[in-house]
């Protein structure tokens, strides 16, 4: 389904992804000038952590099968 059928809707949509295209640069640009001036590290910003991370390891997952297999 597209964002739009119309003359106006098409205008408006477009309008829209422009106003967010303007909000990401001025956010980038913002990022770009609190790197010179020291305030945040350069380079890519550290994420969340990595789903892996919370997965549980294979001595987990035998243990886990165990107990499923001990309450059947």
């Amino acid at each position: 389904m597209p964002d739009s059928y119309g003359k106006r809707a098409r205008r408006d949509a477009n309008a829209k992804k422009l106003a967010a295209r303007q909000a990401r640069r001025d956010e980038r640009a913002q990022r770009n000038r609190d790197r010179e001036a020291g305030l945040i590290e350069k380079g890519v910003p550290i994420g969340p952590a990595e789903q892996a991370e919370f997965l549980p390891d294979a001595e987990e997952l035998a243990q886990m099968d165990k107990e499923i297999a001990g309450n059947e």
